[in-house]
């Protein structure tokens, strides 16, 4: 009788919410945001273009606001340096962002419909190579070439934006402040973006340019988009409960020496529209670039915590591709369904630069058994290391421990992983051969941009068998949270309830033991 009176209250919550919605009014959206304002939950504010939040403003966004687009008005919103972003959603009010397209109901194939949310910040970036040629920035008149050392002056356009450009600062992002703080997300839902401007030249679902330390990102889902569902490039910025599902390229990409720690996430890869693999069709999990080029700093050195990631099983790509240096370390994961490699040594990202190994910097094979503490001397110039590099705090640079690996049935699905060590004994990863989840439905097999795909329909991403417990955990250490689990979810809380596409649109709900009482 509990059950179902939680369950009801719930639905009710939700019901009330669209009815809300209907009867809101709607705000045209149409101006860049130059001085603080707060949209409010009575209203839809509709973006009709490119909007950006000014230096020196602040946008606050209610819980329960919804924000769209016209799929004929392309709009989207971008947070400058020096501007700040707050959306206050909550596990019952979520914050939305979509296109009109969106019933807020049911899934839809689709993307591309609106733009996205970027933010861009102050934090070091590495963006001194690209198309074997130095990087160029124009802010404001002074012309200066991006350099490899982390002077705290290299600057980059942010992909996608291309308004005022060169000449106008607002569409550039880093700096010298690794502790920058452009505001905070909690519950957000972003769905069916990716506006295309051109040839390689898309908007991701969320797009974060150096961003600091002190932005807070919590509770954040893409659903659906015809680019990456995360991008990363540069700073030190840290997630927590991130859900990515049916994105068109790599799920979680990161890029010019992002130094950060991520704990608690979801990827369900599939495909968002009929277009070939990385416009449509979903690339890889994970795709980590050091820096631009390799030997440059600061370079990508990052933790990953509890993330639980379901691939394609047919045509799948890559668990995780690592390129230019990337030093990443990978905790009490899942990896299941993979159509193709659980490690994949892209070497470079095919821009120009160079790979691992390059200007005496650390060989591929050389960066899985080297100590998380030893950092390059090359290009380091005045930084301090210990500043630089925070996110690692023992293990290798590059490393998956503790993890589950099951159905990645692809010939050469571990020929690499093993070649470096992943399934030795003292990793303590499980090849399992029951799975790490509590179920997962799949739907007719579709093609896709040439491609097989089995779409995910239903999933309950809680722990199962060799997912329960872990050998080690993550530390307690002001982010990070102790979780003696493997993948994202615990066995009885499912944290995608109450404010995702993925529980709106019936394909997720609770363990059917136990319903979490934080969230009823």
């Amino acid at each position: 009788m509990r059950t179902t009176m939680r369950r009801a209250l719930i639905l009710m919550t939700i019901a009330f919410a669209f009815v809300s919605g209907a009867n809101a009014a709607t705000v045209p959206v149409s101006a860049n945001i130059s001085t603080s304002v707060t949209w409010t939950a009575d209203n839809v504010y509709q973006l009709k273009q490119q909007i950006y939040v000014l230096p020196g403003a602040t946008l606050t966004i209610e819980a329960g606001t919804l924000v769209q687009s016209l799929v004929a008005d392309q709009g989207s919103l971008a947070v400058c340096r020096g501007a700040k972003i707050y959306v206050n959603g909550t596990v019952n009010n979520p914050v939305i962002m979509t296109s009109s397209n969106d019933t807020l109901t049911a899934w839809h194939e689709g993307c591309n419909e609106w733009g996205n949310l970027t933010i861009m910040g102050n934090g070091l970036v590495s963006a001194s190579h690209y198309g074997g040629s130095p990087v160029v920035v124009n802010n404001e008149g002074t012309i200066r070439a991006n350099t490899s050392v982390p002077d705290g002056l290299n600057e980059k356009q942010m992909e996608g934006l291309t308004a005022g450009y060169p000449g106008d600062s607002k569409v550039l992002y880093g700096g010298n402040d690794d502790n920058d703080d452009s505001g905070s997300i909690s519950y957000l839902s972003l769905r069916y973006g990716g506006k295309v401007i051109g040839l390689a030249n898309e908007l991701n679902g969320l797009s974060l340019g150096g961003i600091g330390r002190g932005t807070d990102i919590s509770h954040v889902e893409i659903m659906n988009n015809v680019d990456d569902g995360i991008e990363i490039w540069g700073g030190t910025v840290n997630l927590k409960y991130v859900s990515i599902w049916n994105i068109g390229d790599d799920s979680f990409d990161v890029d010019e020496g992002w130094r950060g720690k991520v704990q608690f996430g979801l990827i369900v890869q599939g495909h968002s529209t009929d277009a070939s693999q990385g416009s449509g069709v979903g690339d890889n999990a994970f795709e980590m670039d050091g820096a631009e080029d390799s030997d440059a700093q600061p370079v990508t050195t990052a933790c990953i915590y509890n993330f639980t990631t379901i691939g394609q099983p047919v045509h799948g790509d890559h668990g995780t591709a690592w390129r230019d240096n990337a030093r990443v370390q990978f905790r009490n994961c899942i990896f299941m369904d993979l159509g193709e490699r659980l490690v994949q040594n892209d070497n470079s990202d095919g821009d120009g630069g160079n790979g691992y190994g390059y200007n005496g910097t650390l060989s591929w094979a050389n960066t899985w058994t080297t100590d998380y503490s030893v950092t390059s001397p090359v290009n380091i110039g005045s930084a301090s290391p210990a500043l630089l590099y925070q996110a690692q705090t023992s293990g290798k640079l590059a490393e998956i421990k503790d993890s589950v690996f099951y159905n990645n049935l692809f010939a050469t699905a571990y020929t690499e992983a093993d070649a470096r060590g992943v399934r030795d004994a003292g990793n303590n990863n499980v090849t399992a051969t029951l799975m790490p989840i509590q179920s997962i439905t799949r739907g007719t097999p579709v093609t896709k941009g040439g491609r097989t795909m089995v779409p995910v329909t239903h999933v309950i991403p809680c722990a199962a068998n060799d997912a329960t417990s872990s050998v080690a955990q993550a530390p307690s250490d002001g982010f990070f949270t102790p979780a003696g689990y493997r993948g994202g979810f615990s066995s009885t809380d499912n944290w995608l309830v109450g404010w995702t596409a993925a529980h709106a649109y019936g394909m997720t709900s609770s363990p059917s033991c136990v319903l979490n009482s934080e969230m009823y």
